[in-house]
């Protein structure tokens, strides 16, 4: 009979996902991890295969528990939807700068394929509301086109979040960026 364990899987994930975030996949160990988690490695290789199967599901819990879908599924559906996704969706996490599935994409080319679907699908979720909120406001210009933009849009300003100081200048790239997209 093995040791019962002495955490949560959720804890773990929450804990990680920040080490992940700042390091990037390939430049966090295990023993970064344990210290974040204060899970040693055999409790993490119990729990998960090993840092790539830690990494899959920390992006899974992290696409599935951020307020996006939620912000963006909000009666009445509208515009105001779509700002409040820009302005909150940069920062959502316990400080974190930019979002960690955008900021995973930078990784592309050394993560594992089902991080690529995870992302993906995470991303086609987002564009069919933003498409929905854009429809709502009956646009002249196409929903699809303008959800593309935004989705655009939001990625380059998550990944500009990395630099010191953009807060500001962010909320007001927003702010014209939403007065661009009332007048199409």
């Amino acid at each position: 009979m093995g040791r019962p364990k002495n955490f949560s899987r959720d804890g773990v994930l929450e804990k990680a996902i920040p080490v992940f975030w700042e390091r990037g996949f390939a430049d966090t160990s295990l023993q970064d991890l344990e210290s974040a988690t204060g899970v040693n490695k055999s409790g993490l290789y119990a729990e998960f295969k090993g840092k790539e199967d830690l990494f899959l599901e920390s992006l899974r819990y992290y696409v599935a528990s951020r307020p996006a879908k939620e912000i963006l599924a909000a009666k009445p559906l509208g515009l105001s939807n779509v700002e409040k996704f820009l302005t909150i969706g940069y920062s959502c996490w316990d400080g974190q700068r930019g979002c960690f599935s955008v900021n995973s994409m930078r990784e592309f080319a050394v993560l594992p394929p089902e991080a690529h679907e995870i992302v993906a699908d995470s991303l086609m979720q987002i564009k069919r509301l933003l498409i929905k909120n854009i429809q709502a406001e009956g646009t002249k210009t196409d929903p699809a086109g303008i959800a593309e933009i935004v989705m655009t849009f939001f990625s380059g300003i998550c990944i500009e979040q990395n630099l010191k100081g953009s807060k500001g200048s962010t909320n007001r790239k927003i702010e014209s960026l939403m007065q661009m997209i009332r007048q199409l």
